[in-house]
C-alpha cells in the first residue's frame, strides 16, 4: 500500500518532471484490473501471443522492437 497522503498536492511535485509514458506508467500500475491480468499473464505456463497481444490493446501497452540478432 502506498504510504502518501494523495490529496496532498505536494506528494505528486515530481510528476511535473516524469515524461508521459513514466505518468501513464504510474498510473496503470496502480489499477487493480490491469494487476490482476498481468499476475495471471504472468504465472501463466507460456502465454501464447495471442493472449499477450490482447493483454497488450487492452492496457494500450506498446512495446519497443529488439533486434533479432544470430549468433
Amino acid at each position: 500500500m502506498l504510504s502518501i497522503d494523495w490529496r496532498s498536492p505536494a506528494a505528486y511535485g515530481h510528476t511535473k518532471q516524469i515524461p508521459a509514458a513514466g505518468f501513464a506508467w504510474e498510473y496503470l500500475r496502480r489499477n487493480d484490473d490491469y494487476r490482476r491480468e498481468f499476475r495471471t499473464i504472468a504465472l501463466a505456463d507460456g502465454p501464447n501471443g495471442h493472449d499477450l497481444e490482447t493483454f497488450a490493446a487492452r492496457w494500450g501497452l506498446r512495446f519497443p522492437v529488439r533486434s533479432r540478432r544470430t549468433a
